[in-house]
This record gives C-alpha cells, structure tokens and sequence, in this order.
C-alpha cells in the first residue's frame, strides 16, 4: 500500500498534468493574454468545477484528505477523465478509502 505522502505527490502530479493538458477554448473558457504554463490555470478550473481556488490549490498540493465523491465528480468532468483516469483519481484522492473497498486492511 502506498504511504498517504506519495499518494498525496502523486495526486497533486496528476491533476497538474491533466489541468496543463486543457485549453480554456476546450471548457467553453475564452482564452485572455499570454499564459506562462499551458493548460488551464487553478482559477480557472476551480471556477468550472464549483469549488473554491484555495481548496482545488490544496488538493493539489495534497494538503486536503477526505475529498468528497462530488468534488472528484466535478473535476473528472471539467477535465474530462476517462473512467481509467477517474478510477486512478479515485485511488490517488483517498488510497485508504480504495483500499478498504478491495477488502485490504
């Protein structure tokens, strides 16, 4: 089983590669000035999926552990998760959760 740590890099990884792998033209986002990373920024995904940019910043960061089935709802949608990737999403958010669910310890 994974430490809670590196699940916690892992998650903040994944949502980071995925948040740089959309356009704003791709969410229905017009695009304004220069970007200095692509993708979409932090703002601008946690307006689209409803939550505040302080919480999607710690999610990131790995700060936030008990995120709640809407919230991973939410982003899978904005960020347009295969069910793979929502299903990895899922084991990265709450690792013990999923673990539980396999019938682990």
């Amino acid at each position: 089983m994974r430490s809670t740590w590196s699940s916690s890099a892992e998650l903040g990884a994944f949502l980071r590669s995925r948040r740089a792998a959309l356009t704003p033209e791709e969410t229905g986002m017009s695009s304004f000035g220069q970007r200095r990373v692509p993708g979409l920024r932090r703002e601008e995904l946690a307006h689209l999926a409803g939550i505040s940019v302080t919480y999607y910043t710690r999610l990131e960061r790995g700060e936030s552990h008990q995120v709640s089935d809407s919230v991973l709802d939410s982003l899978a949608s904005v960020l347009k998760l295969t069910p793979e990737e929502r299903a990895y999403l899922d084991r990265l958010a709450r690792p013990a959760r999923t673990a539980n669910h396999r019938g682990e310890p």
